[in-house]
């Protein structure tokens, strides 16, 4: 089962209280063994902006608060103890930017955020900088709800078992499908909760064989939406199998998954279900197409993400290009 090996917490200033998140990143840390670094990005100070009733130059200012704003995040680690390697960064400049050069820079394979709220009336959980991570962050992005629970008791892996793709399309994402579930079964495992998986399925003549130029009758529209539904079930199954022989079948057990195939638009089910349940976390992949530089996330995914309210752990498939540069 794939492990984190180094991971990127983001603390903001704007968010009051992320001590919540903070834990959650010190226990999977903990739990693999990883290195932590704990990252604030401040906004860059222009050099010909004029400062009344300042000595200081720009630069020199933008020093001193650097320097203070280090010295705050090593007051936010000292009660943590020595448990996890933890290392300490103030970076300058457009956060999402930085966040995901930082990534490229260094190697890390996982970024960890409170999720912003909007300034709208909170109707979406996730706010701009949270979005652009979730398309352009070159690794997984785990973006936590403000005031989630110590711990997660409903965990949906969604996953898409469509087969109607080009070969090399579907290959990459069996990947993505196997990753997803390896990652939301372990953290299912590590927190006792429910495991669901889920995939959307569609028949996709269906609404032709209700139409007016085949003339189907209703038994033989029903007998066609069984067939696509079986074929689901066979390929979702089949999914399970595979990630039980990689993870352990007796781990697969342990947690007892719940299947669900998810008849209709998946931007429309997917989050309807995940906010009947009460998840606390959907693992889902962002990005379905690789290697094209700027292609990123999808609308289907975007749509699930704007519909619900938990935390999101968003994988990127194999061989994702981000769009960001290491130049400006």
């Amino acid at each position: 089962m794939r492990r984190f090996k180094e991971l990127l917490f983001v603390v903001s200033a704007d968010n009051h209280d992320s001590t919540g998140a903070l834990k959650r990143a010190l226990t999977l840390a903990e739990n693999n063994q990883a290195r932590l670094t704990l990252v604030e990005v401040i906004k860059h100070i222009p050099n010909n902006i004029k400062l009344p009733n300042s000595s200081l130059s720009p630069s020199a200012l933008q020093r001193k608060i650097v320097a203070s704003r280090k010295a705050k995040l090593e007051e936010i680690v000292a009660p943590l103890g020595k448990t996890v390697d933890i290392r300490l960064k103030v970076l300058v400049g457009v956060a999402f930017l930085e966040i995901s050069r930082e990534v490229l820079r260094s190697g890390y394979d996982l970024v960890i955020k409170v999720a912003e709220q909007d300034g709208f009336g909170f109707s979406r959980l996730f706010g701009s900088d949270d979005m652009h991570l979730l398309r352009k962050c070159p690794c997984a992005v785990l973006l936590v709800k403000p005031n989630s629970g110590k711990t997660y008791q409903r965990i949906v892996a969604a996953v898409d078992v469509d087969d109607s793709f080009a070969p090399t399309e579907l290959e990459t994402r069996h990947s993505l499908n196997i990753e997803i579930l390896e990652l939301a079964s372990s953290m299912a495992i590590a927190e006792s909760a429910d495991f669901h998986i889920v995939h959307a399925w569609q028949a996709v003549g269906e609404s032709i064989m209700q139409g007016g130029f085949m003339h189907s009758s209703n038994e033989q529209v029903a007998e066609y939406v069984d067939q696509a539904r079986q074929k689901s079930v066979a390929r979702m199954d089949s999914l399970v199998d595979e990630v039980s022989r990689r993870v352990g079948r007796e781990a697969i057990d342990y947690i007892e998954p719940t299947k669900q195939l998810l008849k209709g638009l998946p931007r429309r089910v997917i989050p309807e279900y995940v906010n009947n349940i009460a998840a606390d976390l959907v693992v889902m992949g962002t990005v379905a197409r690789t290697g094209v530089p700027g292609f990123i996330m999808g609308n289907t995914a975007e749509t699930i993400l704007n519909h619900i309210n938990c935390s999101v752990l968003a994988i990127k498939p194999q061989g994702f290009v981000t769009p960001i540069t290491l130049q400006d």
